[in-house]
């Protein structure tokens, strides 16, 4: 399994399949590269596809800092390992918020958001509450997280649950510090920090929610152009694994629309 090294050393693992423009895929946080399994294969019939394990994940190595923007600069070590210049994006959850950092900072073919929105302040509200205990013992981490997973995982056929669960490994120093930012800013400064990245995005930008996200589709029109979102009813956090051949063909028709 090939690894990126990262700017300050730490080891990012990954794995490339197919040949074509490349796509590089995030996946969700407590989870694994393995968790875009089904996808995969597929994507890779027209494009060169690197799928990461986010710092902290998977097969890459466990050493903090733990925020989107080192985990952006761990991708750019990806990138570059793999050839990968000018990808297109594809990030889940956690992955959408690394990717679209990773925009921000630079020249990319496009991004796929999928149910992670740049606007910060309201999963601080949703968080806040629940601190205490994400910060106590092992076992009330523990305990918060399948409760916050379970009603994530509520729409997946119970195959595919099944699968992912047995993907997600909940790390507290990992969740803490991919978290910390959003536990320790106001939301006046989640606001501001969320304007000025979406500034930077010039790129064509697909948010793709299971649900819809309400006002944040004016907001994400207005701060990005270059932004169109989308809402597949029903879907939930998952819509990619619940409709893969359709989040397939959705990808590799808005790769094709950013070639011609």
């Amino acid at each position: 399994m090939p690894a990126a090294t990262a700017p300050d050393g730490a080891s990012i693992a990954y794995e490339i399949v197919g040949e074509g423009p490349p796509i590089i895929l995030l996946h969700g946080i407590t989870e694994s590269r393995r968790s875009w399994d089904p996808l995969i294969e597929p994507l890779a019939g027209e494009h060169r596809v690197a799928a990461v394990d986010l710092r902290g994940h998977g097969e890459s190595e466990r050493r903090p800092p733990y925020d989107a923007l080192t985990m952006a600069a761990d991708v750019h070590a990806v990138a570059e390992a793999a050839g990968a210049t000018g990808p297109l994006v594809v990030g889940h959850s956690l992955g959408g918020a690394v990717a679209s950092v990773y925009a921000a900072a630079n020249a990319v073919r496009g991004v796929v958001s999928v149910d992670q929105p740049m606007e910060l302040s309201g999963f601080q509200a949703l968080l806040a509450p629940l601190e205490p205990v994400l910060r106590g013992d092992e076992a009330g981490f523990q305990s918060v997280m399948q409760q916050i997973f379970n009603s994530l995982y509520g729409a997946l056929p119970p195959g595919e649950r099944a699968r992912i669960e047995s993907l997600s490994h909940p790390e507290q120093d990992v969740v803490l510090g991919a978290w910390d930012l959003v536990l320790t800013s106001t939301p006046e400064e989640l606001d501001e920090l969320a304007r000025s990245m979406a500034d930077m995005i010039t790129a064509p930008y697909l948010a793709l929610h299971g649900t819809d996200p309400g006002e944040y589709s004016a907001w994400l029109r207005h701060l990005v152009p270059t932004a169109r979102l989308e809402v597949w009813p029903g879907l939930g956090h998952y819509p990619h694994l619940i409709e893969p051949e359709r989040f397939v063909q959705h990808v590799s028709e808005f790769a094709r629309l950013r070639r011609s």
